[in-house]
């Protein structure tokens, strides 16, 4: 889990390249996961599965991620001064998407261990109901972090202030204990985040080694889990480096930090947004061929009846 506004921060602005390279990707991403919102929203009978309620869930936040994501390095880009309270509400927001897409990726395996390990009550446990109740929930653990820190702001700084140079974390959450909080929150969401999901893929592989159900569709569950997985280890490579090589805890320039952070920026924040389309969309039988009609405009691509269950 990678502080955006942390990353964005470093960057070599100056450099249109680079900033070609980190918009072009947001930019395509964004139509990507656009399109699947509009496939899904095609389908209404889709979103009465909680499976793809927490899909779309997960490509807003990944949308709404990279649209904060590109707003701050815009700021950065155009040097935009602005009142402190705005740059908070923004960076509080970044700091949320980013909390929220490991939970709800959580979220989501826990809902194929459902149902793979209890295929009779699935459908009585993961109504739109509970699913509403999940994504509130998901909302309200995403946002202790950002709530704490902000009330922290209100009581121990001059919240009035105008900022010196662009929108930066680190401008306005100048003490210390901002970054123990939110390390702490960190930690925290990780560690419950791992242990689900590895909870989930090791009881999904118990299934699949008994064979006592629909191995086809285990195995599949499984990968899918696995690949939840991966995007967790990404987030946490991103988020660990970036610690690691701040200039208080590695003897290195500012040139080096500032050429590693963009690279963490590009590699570990914009590329692997594409992993939720393909993950849910390119390999699921019934999204596939709607994703592609819509991707394609239409063209050379023939719809398939939805299942009806």
């Amino acid at each position: 889990m990678n502080n955006t506004t942390e990353v964005t921060q470093v960057m070599p602005f100056q450099t249109p390249i680079k900033a070609l390279l980190s918009m072009l990707p947001c930019l395509l991403f964004l139509y990507v996961n656009a399109v699947m919102l509009f496939a899904l929203l095609r389908k209404p009978l889709l979103l009465e599965s909680s499976r793809y309620i927490l899909f779309g869930h997960l490509l807003i936040i990944d949308s709404l991620q990279l649209l904060v994501t590109m707003l701050l390095y815009l700021f950065a880009v155009t040097m935009v001064r602005m009142i402190s309270y705005v740059c908070v509400t923004v960076t509080l927001l970044a700091v949320v998407t980013v909390k929220m897409s490991p939970i709800n990726l959580a979220v989501m395996s826990l809902e194929r261990y459902v149902a793979i390990c209890f295929p009779l009550r699935h459908t009585d446990i993961t109504t739109t109901r509970t699913t509403g109740i999940a994504v509130t929930v998901m909302w309200i653990l995403a946002s202790l972090d950002s709530l704490t820190q902000f009330f922290l702001f209100i009581s121990l700084e001059n919240t009035g202030f105008t900022l010196q140079s662009f929108c930066t974390k680190n401008d306005v959450f100048r003490l210390k204990i901002y970054s123990t909080v939110y390390n702490a929150f960190t930690a925290i969401y990780f560690v419950l985040v791992s242990l689900i999901i590895i909870y989930t893929y090791i009881a999904i592989m118990i299934v699949v080694k008994s064979a006592s159900a629909n191995v086809r569709k285990a195995i599949k569950a499984c990968k899918t889990v696995l690949l939840h997985l991966l995007q967790l280890c990404l987030c946490l490579t991103s988020t660990l480096f970036n610690m690691i090589i701040s200039n208080n805890m590695l003897n290195i320039n500012t040139a080096m930090a500032i050429n590693i952070r963009y690279a963490l920026f590009v590699s570990l924040i914009v590329f692997p947004k594409c992993l939720s389309p393909l993950i849910y969309g390119l390999r699921d039988d019934t999204l596939r061929h709607i994703f592609r009609y819509y991707f394609t405009f239409g063209f050379k691509v023939t719809i398939k009846p939805s299942p009806k269950s």
